[in-house]
């Protein structure tokens, strides 16, 4: 019994891990592209154009995409380091997850709410955020 906990542990931290990768790409290539000027990264659609041109899209001339890419590649280290035993990075992982879910929903909200327009790539990343809390909350906890 405690060894198949002990291995879901592991399963579902490794999972949240990749988990985090895949939104530390969708954040970097937003970042990068707001970064560059780059307003074909949407392709033809307009609502995605709205939000990232908005003045959400960046935090004192950081673009926000920027702020996810720290957060998921702290969400990875955490997630990669509890795999592999360290407890101290299951408390950091629960903390830094919290706060991507929650700024995740402003962010949700001022899309549906303020801005009247929806970014795939926004909605991606927030599909990542509510994935990798849901593993946090779904991982055994350590004994």
């Amino acid at each position: 019994m405690r060894d198949s906990l002990a291995r879901a542990r592991v399963v579902f931290n490794a999972i949240a891990a990749v988990v985090a990768l895949a939104g530390l790409a969708d954040a970097t290539y937003l970042a990068v592209a707001h970064l560059a000027g780059d307003n074909s990264v949407c392709g033809p659609s307009q609502p995605c154009s709205i939000v990232l041109g908005s003045a959400y899209a960046q935090i004192a001339g950081i673009p926000t995409a920027a702020f996810g890419a720290v957060a998921y590649f702290s969400a990875f280290s955490a997630a990669t380091l509890a795999a592999f035993g360290y407890p101290r990075a299951r408390s950091f992982l629960i903390v830094i997850v919290a706060a991507m879910f929650a700024f995740t929903l402003w962010l949700l909200y001022l899309q549906a709410f303020v801005l009247h327009a929806f970014c795939p790539f926004c909605l991606l990343s927030a599909a990542f955020t509510f994935c990798l809390a849901g593993l946090t909350l779904a991982t055994p906890p350590a004994r």
